[in-house]
């Protein structure tokens, strides 16, 4: 992308003559099938370094690792790249990652290293939160512990005792939720039948959505936890759904299990697109294979993914303009270069300050960590919010996303937002 100058890295300094140099390092699937989303977080870092070049005294230059081996987010090659980063002492923080395995690989190893994380994406509550899936959200009342799910706690992703992971995006417990209020209030839905693909994830999500449709008055009239391994016929599952006045279908899963060829078999029960809606979260949001399994019922999936969306919000307005009038290449932007703008914003303002409480001298990382932990009402442009004791943001907004066409070359379409930072829907 061509934003930022040529980085030029010095061996050692004078002694007692402080660093000219600070480094954020950035860890991201630059290759494969997530690499262009990454690449686009990249450029919304070095957008921001390219308007703010140096941080007191000091140049900041940019230190991008790819996460991603064969094209696939690789938690063996995150590690590396964690490691890598925090022999650097220059390396002042570090931005990502996207995905969550990747995420409970590095954070122990940045938490030893007193490295601050921030990332622009990674939902999975377990890395800040027990429990996996909160009492309010179960069919059960029971809570579901993260060790329940096979995940590790956040205590144990912190062997200093101090947090140092922080995110953009809110966590996956509000997308079934959101779902919910989504199809209850907007499509003015009754009656729903619920899939799952027997994977903790697509469980919660279904679990998360029954618990709030119920409680907003609806009613779930059939409910199926498939095995996605066999070959999948849900048809008969469809009729009686049907027969019991189901009005949609929801969804917790990935397209990996089948979750759209469900979709195109609804065509042959239900009345094809927005008459009879499908609905998922971020397994299936905007995913171009989504589309292209649906076929020609692709259109009337909804589907939650838990981030704000950034083309809609008044604040990534000005910061969205200038990024294109800089890059002209439409390539270049997606919805991720505004978080990782962000990130990047809050990483610098936490240095600035570790830099001054420092009298202006190369701060410890713990320092840094600390001034992140601290950040409170932030006027990004994702919006204005902070961050919470675990390291969440307090901006818990999840954006719905609508199919509109059977082309997979085509985007998704934003239709809402549910903003749960004043009250949780639990």
């Amino acid at each position: 992308m061509g934003l930022v100058a040529g980085l030029v890295f010095v061996a050692a300094c004078s002694v007692g003559t402080p660093p000219k140099f600070i480094r954020i390092g950035v860890d991201l699937p630059l290759s494969g099938a997530g690499g262009r989303a990454g690449q686009t977080a990249l450029n919304g870092v070095q957008f921001f370094v390219h308007q703010h070049p140096t941080i007191g005294a000091f140049t900041v230059q940019v230190v991008a690792q790819d996460d991603a081996i064969g094209g696939v987010d690789d938690p063996g090659q995150g590690t590396r790249n964690i490691n890598a980063l925090a022999a650097d002492p220059l390396v002042m923080g570090v931005i990502g990652p996207f995905n969550s395995g990747v995420a409970r690989r590095e954070i122990p190893l940045a938490n030893d290293a007193h490295l601050a994380m921030i990332s622009p994406a990674v939902s999975s509550r377990c890395l800040t939160k027990e429990p996996f899936l909160p009492a309010g959200l179960s069919r059960t009342h029971v809570e579901i512990s993260c060790k329940a799910v096979g995940l590790p706690t956040p205590v144990e992703l912190r062997p200093t005792g101090t947090n140092n992971f922080f995110r953009l995006v809110t966590t996956d417990d509000l997308q079934g939720p959101a779902a919910a209020d989504y199809g209850y209030k907007n499509l003015l839905l009754r009656r729903v039948a619920v899939l799952s693909d027997h994977e903790a994830y697509g469980q919660a999500l279904a679990s998360g959505f029954m618990t709030r449709f119920t409680k907003l008055g609806g009613s779930i009239v059939d409910i199926l936890d498939f095995d996605p391994s066999g070959r999948l016929n849900l048809t008969a599952f469809m009729r009686h759904a049907k027969g019991d006045g189901a009005q949609a279908i929801y969804y917790g899963g990935v397209t990996a299990n089948h979750g759209c060829v469900i979709r195109a078999q609804m065509a042959d029960v239900f009345s094809a697109g927005e008459a009879t809606p499908f609905l998922g979260g971020d397994g299936i949001a905007k995913d171009p294979n989504c589309v292209r399994n649906a076929g020609a019922n692709a259109v009337g999936i909804y589907a939650t993914v838990a981030a704000a969306a950034p083309d809609i919000i008044p604040n990534a307005q000005p910061v969205i303009a200038a990024f294109k009038t800089q890059d002209r290449n439409a390539a270049d932007y997606s919805e991720y270069t505004i978080p990782a703008y962000d990130a990047a914003t809050i990483l610098y303002g936490a240095v600035d300050r570790a830099i001054k409480a420092a009298g202006g001298k190369l701060p410890a990382r713990n320092a840094v960590v600390g001034q992140v932990a601290a950040t409170s009402g932030f006027a990004g442009a994702s919006g204005t919010f902070g961050f919470d004791q675990a390291g969440d943001t307090t901006l818990r907004v999840v954006s719905v996303f609508e199919s509109r066409t059977a082309d997979p070359t085509l985007t998704w379409s934003f239709v809402r937002a549910e903003d749960y930072s004043a009250a949780l829907p639990y």
